[in-house]
């Protein structure tokens, strides 16, 4: 029988995110810190929308971009909230922001371009480039430099190939954030070599001290940076995939066409849910995101902490809901911990590599669970290093 697989789906690894997380769903036993899912239900308006939605008999198609009037109230978010100027014809509506970061390389990566990924960073950028036919380059970022991405190491990479540089900032699985003066730096160094960014700012709104900065509000950036983002994290609306992305119209039109063929339009439910929630937000000034934020704040602290006093190097983590200590200590590599962790005391980490060849001897712990899930599970970490440390 002939080989029918594509190569490159082939040859793709599978998630290592996924890997710990399957093994979790068959062991109840086990206390996970794996998986980037808030513990917050979806606020009850957001749900009253969606399900007065559906009673209303709304189970139709939408628009390919999605519904007019959320798309209006996207447009006004970003401007608001962070200085971010796109129209409304120029925001589209994805089954979450995983779609949108697919349907931009698809539509911006040819045979051989180089993608330059901020390393350790989400799973996904790295195969969907593979997929696209592209070259996936590292950047590497360290905890020295609170897993910034700094000028000097992008230079470095940067060559005649390079096209699309991915700017993940709140960083997954780091934690790490770009202040304003950090990407003023690099903003020459963009434009010099003509690169095009993506922005995922799925965590913007989960930043600890500073409000984040999107590297969409820079005015000579305008026509250069595609701004992703949706409504999983700070809404609580994992389940519903909901996203967006926001580009020039050449992008946004060729982004439009392949969401045209293969997915038609998000859930019509979703969207009027996402609507309301900005909608409602706005009332009273998004104080679901801000109670969220706040405890997310102090479980944070919590962790950083408990991992400092164990004697795990860690670095604060300034956005999102991750932090991602270094096992280099234990002599292991974050692979060998999460195992071995997993084994011997029922807790569930993810392998720093899994977010790039940087990460091998880190692991990602997510604090996205109940303080009283933290407290057990940091105790049983705590007990597994100091049994290997001695």
């Amino acid at each position: 029988m002939r080989d029918f697989l594509s190569h490159r789906a082939k040859d793709i690894k599978p998630s290592g995110i996924r890997k710990f997380f399957d093994i979790v769903a068959e062991r109840k036993d086990v206390i996970s810190l794996g998986v980037g899912e808030p513990d917050f239900i979806t606020p009850w308006d957001i749900r009253e929308a969606g399900i007065q939605t559906i009673k209303k008999g709304y189970t139709q198609y939408t628009s390919n971009k999605g519904l007019p009037a959320l798309r209006k109230e996207i447009s006004d978010y970003l401007k608001v909230n962070y200085s971010v100027n796109f129209s409304p014809e120029n925001v589209m509506i994805t089954v979450g922001a995983s779609e949108a970061i697919d349907l931009f390389l698809r539509a911006t990566v040819n045979e051989g371009d180089e993608v330059l990924i901020p390393d350790p960073s989400y799973v996904s950028y790295k195969p969907c480039v593979e997929l696209c036919g592209g070259t996936p380059v590292s950047v590497p970022c360290d905890g020295e430099n609170g897993f910034k991405l700094t000028y000097d190491n992008l230079k470095k990479v940067i060559t005649k190939k390079s096209k699309i540089l991915i700017f993940p900032y709140p960083n997954n699985p780091t934690g790490g954030v770009m202040e304003k003066e950090f990407i003023e730096k690099i903003i020459p160094l963009i434009i010099e070599n003509d690169l095009l960014v993506v922005a995922d700012e799925i965590y913007a709104e989960l930043t600890y001290g500073n409000k984040h900065v999107s590297i969409a509000s820079f005015p000579e950036m305008k026509d250069r940076v595609v701004l992703i983002s949706g409504f999983s994290k700070a809404f609580a609306m994992t389940g519903w995939r909901i996203g967006y992305a926001a580009a020039p119209s050449p992008i946004f039109e060729t982004m439009l066409k392949i969401h045209q063929y293969a997915i038609i339009c998000a859930p019509i439910f979703s969207q009027y849910a996402a609507l309301a929630g900005l909608a409602n937000g706005k009332k009273n000034d998004f104080m679901d995101i801000k109670e969220m934020c706040e405890e997310y704040d102090k479980r944070r602290k919590f962790m950083y902490k408990t991992f400092t006093d164990m004697g795990l190097e860690c670095f604060e983590p300034k956005g999102s809901f991750y932090i991602f200590p270094c096992v280099k200590s234990t002599g292991m590599t974050g692979e060998q911990f999460a195992t071995e962790l997993l084994e011997k005391q029922k807790v569930a980490v993810v392998p720093g590599d899994a977010f790039g060849e940087f990460g091998k001897y880190y692991v990602r712990c997510s604090y996205a669970y109940s303080m009283k899930n933290l407290v057990e599970a940091t105790d049983r970490i705590a007990k597994f290093v100091k049994s290997i440390k001695g």
